[in-house]
């Protein structure tokens, strides 16, 4: 039982005895009636959390619960007597009546956040997990194979010499939330071979951090194989990877690779090392809008051997900032092989390589040999340097916005092989028929778009992954949503009730979320962000009327593969109509951006394996006649050629996503 329940427990049995076997006491006996009914809403509905399916299942029948409340408002609102989606009722608060009721009360009294993960648990909810830190320590030769769901203080930390040590697996997840702190590993080590394999990867949401890696350690050897792949929205960064190290060889294979709108840190990298030898193999590769910031890399070390391979390959709209690579350093020597290559768009800043270097001998092989690098700055090349020899064999510059910058690079003893600048103004066509398609297959995912005369019985066509990468999660009641803030002027009170920390990926998430909610409509939409069924339902009705149906795709079968198109069943006869598309947002209830589509024709589609020619999905595709509005830079355009307005744009609706249209 909670405190505030014993409490009241307590004071209503004092209460209850005044009033037995002396005077009435009319204030105490109010209290005991005040505390007996929070009692019940609030204590019962929480033992329920845990109850029996039985008691789940009793709840549902309820026609008080929420899910029996939803069913009566859809038949109000909605004439047409057509069976109710099952995937869409899926998605209605799990709670019963009797904790609605008392989660409706806390959130009336702004006390949600007193009984946060008892809420978030009964609710199907998302909210980040509070991790305690780990003061475990593992001194010298531990082999890890799995290892997560906390914060790691020391790993191998001063370790003795010729030390093993092998970490495989740190919060491996699939699709789900990783949050951790990884203080120390193989701090001050003399000696050590350390094996670190991978660091979580596929995470829905990632907040992590990396500290120190092999910090003043000396001699022995360091690999770091993979850290943060195939990430989807996430606030990584990466401290301090052997700095201070003396005579040690270390390398680091992945970074951050094929990961989405993600802020990424890597703040120093073999800083002040002796006679080191570094290799940085893949950061940031086939990434899509991605924020990063690498900051040192072999500053001020003595005689190292660095070499950096790739840097950002084949991403899409990113954000780069790459500070300082071998400053200050002396007898070094550094190479850098791809930086950006097969990039799109984006704002690029690389601000200083070997400057006030002492005989330093640098090479960069090849920047930004791509399509569209957007805009470029390359600031502080070998300047300041004494006696070295410093070569730069491409530098490339495709560029849609002029704003290349070269400059403050050395004058003496620095040579340009080939130095490249094409500066262009290129439209979505032109981009589009200069790229491979290896490299369009990296920006958007081949089927994600495609042209109205693929939907043909018998077309065999590449489906993309359609899965839904987000946290599952469940709608609030509307009596508990209407008591919740919901506007970035109350940042602060939806955090707090939520327990979201500044500047943590869960903040930056909700003030996205908000934001997005909060824009104004582009050119013909009308849009509305809705956290319960029955507001969607409003939304949808006021668009289309009260004549109206819901679809979505049946499954994800076929995802990432060919599939053959079947049966095909033109939605209202095929005719020019309007919908209400409705797109998930992630926050910590289920979220959806449901807005108006005008001039679109809507499909359904059975899908049927490529080889065997059995039926595996029923898709449903809307295709958008009219593109005029799209920016010029959009996937579709880039996938498919043309540019705004000059073609109708289809797609397939994704798992957990739907589109509303008037009834056939």
């Amino acid at each position: 039982m909670h405190s505030f329940e014993t409490e009241c427990v307590v004071l209503g049995l004092i209460s209850h005895l005044r009033f037995s076997h002396f005077k009435l006491d009319p204030p105490s006996t109010q209290l005991f009636l005040n505390c007996l009914v929070m009692m019940i809403l609030v204590g019962f509905a929480i033992a329920t959390t845990v109850g029996s399916s039985r008691d789940a299942v009793a709840g549902e029948k309820n026609p008080f619960s929420p899910k029996a409340f939803l069913i009566r408002y859809w038949d109000k609102k909605i004439t047409n007597k057509l069976p109710k989606p099952s995937f869409l009722l899926s998605k209605a608060s799990p709670l019963t009546a009797t904790q609605s009721a008392a989660f409706t009360k806390l959130a009336a009294s702004n006390a949600l956040s007193t009984h946060l993960p008892e809420f978030c648990s009964t609710a199907h909810l998302l909210c980040f997990p509070e991790l305690g830190a780990s003061l475990e320590k593992h001194n010298n030769g531990v082999n890890f194979t799995t290892y997560g769901d906390k914060n790691f203080t020391n790993y191998g930390t001063g370790g003795g010499p010729a030390g093993i040590e092998s970490f495989k697996n740190y919060s491996k997840n699939d699709f789900d939330i990783i949050q951790d702190d990884f203080r120390r590993y193989s701090r001050g080590s003399t000696g050590h071979k350390d094996n670190f394999i991978t660091y979580g990867p596929n995470g829905s949401i990632a907040e992590q951090s990396f500290r120190t890696y092999g910090a003043g350690a000396t001699g022995g050897g360091g690999n770091f194989k993979q850290y943060t792949e195939s990430v989807n929205l996430g606030e990584v960064g990466f401290t301090s990877y052997s700095d201070d190290a003396k005579r040690r060889s270390q390398s680091f294979t992945k970074y951050s690779e094929f990961t989405n709108s993600a802020d990424q840190s890597f703040t120093s990298y073999g800083k002040n090392g002796d006679k080191d030898s570094s290799d940085f193999t893949k950061y940031e590769t086939s990434s899509n809008d991605v924020s990063t910031n690498f900051t040192n890399y072999g500053e001020s070390a003595n005689g190292e051997i660095d070499k950096f391979t790739n840097y950002g390959v084949g991403m899409n709209v990113p954000t780069h900032i790459f500070k300082n690579y071998g400053d200050g350093g002396n007898a070094s020597t550094d190479s850098f092989a791809n930086y950006k290559p097969g990039s799109n768009f984006g704002v690029e800043s690389f601000q200083s390589y070997a400057k006030n270097s002492d005989a330093a001998k640098a090479d960069f092989t090849t920047y930004g040999k791509g399509i569209n690098l957007g805009a470029d700055e390359f600031i502080g090349y070998g300047k300041g340097g004494k006696g070295q020899k410093v070569g730069f064999k491409e530098y490339f510059s495709v560029n849609v916005s002029n704003t290349l910058v070269f400059k403050e690079y050395a004058k003496d003893g620095v040579s340009f092989a080939e130095y490249s600048n094409q500066s262009s103004v290129l439209d979505a066509s032109m981009a589009s028929k200069s790229a491979s398609g290896s490299l369009v297959n990296k920006w958007v995912e081949p089927g994600k778009f495609f042209r109205e005369s693929m939907l043909k019985e018998g077309i065999v066509m590449p489906m993309p992954d359609i899965r839904d990468k987000m946290r599952e999660r469940s709608f609030l009641p509307r009596s508990i949503l209407t008591k919740l803030p919901f506007s970035t002027l109350k940042i602060s009170e939806l955090k707090q009730i939520f327990k979201v920390a500044d500047n943590s990926s869960m903040d930056k998430i909700l003030i996205s979320s908000l934001k997005e909610c909060e824009r104004a409509p582009s050119r013909g939409e009308t849009k509305r962000c809705v956290g319960s069924i029955e507001d969607m339902i409003d939304f949808a009705t006021s668009v289309l009327g009260c004549d109206v149906t819901v679809r979505t795709t049946e499954n994800v079968n076929g995802s990432k593969k060919n599939v053959m198109v079947g049966s095909i069943k033109r939605i209202n006869g095929g005719k020019v109509t309007q919908s209400v598309s409705c797109h998930q947002s992630l926050f910590p209830y289920l979220l959806y951006y449901c807005h108006s589509v005008p001039k679109v024709r809507v499909y359904e589609a059975d899908l049927l394996d490529a080889d065997t020619k059995v039926k595996i999905n029923h898709g449903v595709a809307i295709c958008h006649l009219d593109t005029s509005a799209w920016s010029a830079t959009h996937g579709a355009f880039l996938a498919l050629g043309s540019g705004p307005g000059r073609i109708e744009v289809c797609h397939w609706i994704f798992q957990n996503d739907m589109t509303w249209t008037i009834a056939d």
